[in-house]
This record gives structure tokens, sequence and C-alpha cells, in this order.
């Protein structure tokens, strides 16, 4: 099946796989944990989740540099392990009678800071695995997986939440990172690492590299700016439309997986076909393309309303707002890591990582505020609005040329 672009590419696929399959699977268990067993309020359920992003973009900000200056495969073994440790600590401290808000908190943030590390390393080791144009049918793999453990993991979490219980779930999550680790292990080809003096400390400038690289490539620079805005005010949607659908508008709960679920399969079928789109149409154009479709859709949200009308709106909407997703995703990624220097690749997806976590959780807030003042359909109207004007940010064809004139500066930056 990944023949055409080895074997380690595979095993690096197979550890991306099963992680993300993990992670999709417990999805639910945090928020039920927080409300069933703590009693927690869901003020404080919110929080876990904009604070366990926000603190852990900071945490992990340190960890681009890092990353860059030490063999990837061996990051990536011990951030698994380390995701592992933090999530095994839950169920451990439940059956102790232990559990509190506090320790499902800092789990949050190791693991969400892990995730970052994770994610820098192992894109740095994608960029050296698959070469060239492959790049953007390897991102598609990527993507199309990850999408389909979108669809697939929430509904099956669920059954496992409601035969097991949470805590047996992220019990599973934590055993996922750990044959992540194994698949990794398995990686037989070489390795990158930034050569730096053993004795050396990390400066402000190393932590501020990421940020230099992005702002010196007109390209880099406008995909950034549109990608966190993007992904902020589409994730500040989701709490928004949990709450419309279950609270006012008295969805049931397989309704409501169901309304997120199917659309995710579109995300697959975009991943499939971004490959072929661009080596017929070529990568600005389907980037363009699919930039501006997957702004224009959300705005159908804004009609949604009670019962069946609105659960196929749901889903219509979504489906065509993921396939777009699942396009341009991979193109987006590809951009970016043809456009870094392999030495600074990782630094440069941490910081990516770091600014999108931040602005999710902070649009997250904001639109949790608008809600509150007006209603969530307001507030999930006024993202929609928003997002109309952000494909403006996407680059345009000058752009590309200024960049590679740029190219050279970039690399004297850091």
């Amino acid at each position: 099946m990944h023949g055409r672009f080895g074997s380690d590419f595979g095993r690096l696929w197979s550890a991306y796989a099963v992680s993300t399959y993990g992670t999709w699977i417990a999805f639910g268990a945090f928020p039920l944990l927080a409300v069933e067993v703590l009693h927690s309020s869901p003020f404080a359920v919110s929080l876990l989740g904009a604070a366990g992003l926000a603190v852990a973009a900071v945490v992990a900000f340190p960890l681009g540099p890092w990353v860059d200056q030490r063999a990837k495969r061996p990051v990536m073994v011990g951030m698994d392990l380390i995701r592992f440790a933090a999530m095994t600590s839950i169920p451990v401290a439940y059956f102790l009678g232990a559990l509190s808000y506090g320790q499902l908190l800092i789990v949050s943030v190791v693991s969400g800071s892990a995730n970052i590390a994770f994610a820098a390393a192992s894109g740095a080791y994608l960029k050296h695995l698959v070469r060239g144009e492959q790049l953007v049918a390897a991102n598609g793999r990527f993507e199309g997986t990850n999408w389909v453990a979108t669809a697939i993991g929430p509904p099956l979490g669920g059954t496992l939440i409601g035969l097991l219980g949470p805590v047996i779930t992220v019990l599973a999550d934590a055993f996922s990172y750990l044959i992540s680790a194994l698949m990794v292990l398995r990686i037989r080809g070489g390795d990158i690492a930034t050569t730096r003096d053993p004795a050396a400390r990390l400066h402000a400038a190393d932590l501020l590299g990421g940020g230099r690289l992005i702002h010196h490539d007109p390209v880099l620079r406008r995909l950034f700016r549109n990608s966190i805005l993007v992904s902020g005010l589409i994730t500040a949607t989701v709490p928004l439309m949990a709450v419309l659908l279950l609270g006012e508008y008295h969805f049931p709960a397989w309704q409501y997986g169901l309304a997120f679920g199917i659309p995710a399969i579109g995300g697959f079928v975009g991943a499939r076909l971004c490959a072929p789109l661009v080596d017929r149409y070529g990568r600005y154009r389907i980037m363009t393309v699919s930039g501006w479709s997957r702004s224009l859709f959300p705005l159908g949200l804004a009609f949604v309303q009670p019962g069946i009308p609105g659960l196929a709106t749901v889903i219509v909407v979504e489906a065509l707002l993921i396939t777009c997703m699942g396009v341009f995703n991979p193109i987006n990624a590809t951009e970016r890591l043809q456009r870094i220097p392999a030495e600074h690749a990782a630094r440069v997806l941490s910081t990516w990582s770091v600014g999108s976590k931040l602005a999710q959780a902070g649009l997250t807030v904001l639109g949790g505020v608008l809600a509150t003042f007006t209603s969530p359909l307001t507030a999930i109207t006024v993202s929609g609005v928003l997002l109309l004007a952000t494909p403006l940010l996407l680059p345009r064809g000058s752009h590309f040329a200024e960049s590679d004139l740029a190219s050279a500066e970039n690399v004297r930056a850091t």
C-alpha cells in the first residue's frame, strides 16, 4: 500500500494512525469524567478544553528549536511515552480514589504539549522521508487517516464509554501511544538534526526563529494567518453547536453524533482527490479554490433549525466544508514543508501549532462570551460571516514569486 513511499513511511503513517484513532476514541472521555465523576460545572468543562489548548501552546513554544537540534525518531518515541504515562495516570488515580479536576487539567496540558512536539518532529521527519511532489500525496494519506478517525472514533468511543466507562476508554487511548512508539522504533532509515554546540543554550533568537521564517516568506506568512483564523473560527463553533443542537433544539445524542460523524467521510474523499486534482490543475489553483470554498460553507449553519431539516442542513454543510478542508490541508502542509529549510522544519511546525491552538482557545472563549450575551445561533452566524473574509489572506500568484526571491533571506534570518 505504501510501496511508492517506502516501508519507513508506512511505519510512520501507522504510528500516526494508531495514536490518532486512540485520541478520537477517547474524545468524549475527559468531559464525561469532569461531569459524571467530578461533578464539574459547565464553565469548568469548557475551561478544561480552552485552558488545555492555551497552556499547552505556551508550554510547547520552546519545543520547536529543541526538536530541531535532536534526532526526530527518539523525540517521537519520547513524546509517545510521555503521552502514555500522562493518560495512564488517570485510571490509576481513579482506582485509587484520588482523581481530581486539577489532574485532568495537568494531563490535558502535558498531552497537548507532547502532541505539538510529536507533530513537529514527525512533520520534519516526513520531509526527510518523502521528497518533491510526492509530499502532496503523502500528506493526503495523513489527512485522509485523520478524517476517517474523526468519523469512526467518536461513535466507537461512545460505544466503549457506554460499555466500559470513560476510565477504560482513556486507558485504551494511552495504549495507542505505546503502540505508536513501537511503530516508530521499527523505522530503519536515517535521521536528521540541526548541528549545534552541545554546550550552547537556547536563546530568544532560537525561540523566535520559527516566527521569523514564517514572516519573511510571503506565502508562508499569508498561509499562517489564514490557517490560524480559519481553524480558530471553526473550532469556536463546536461547543456552540453542541449547546444549540443538544440544549435548545433537543437533538438526541445519536443524531448529534451522526451530524458530525457522516461529514467526516468527506475529509477522506477530499484528501484522496487532492493529489489527482493538483496533478491535473496545478497546486496554486486547487489551493485557491478549496481555500475559498472552505470559508463559504460554514455560513450555512446560520440556517440550522430543529428537527430533521436541521439535521440534514448540518450534515450537508459540514460535509461540504470538510471535503474542502480535505483537499486544502495536504496542499497547505506540503507548501509549508517545501518552503522551510529541513534543519528548521520542527521550529516552524511548532510555531504553527502554537499559533493555531492559541487562536482556537481565544476565539472559543470569545464565541462563548458572545453566545452568553446573544444566543448560540447568533455567535455561530457571526463566525460564519467572519470566515467569509479569511480567503483574502490566501497567497496570490505574485506572492509565490516574492517568496522565491526571499528564500535566501529566510535562511540568513535564522
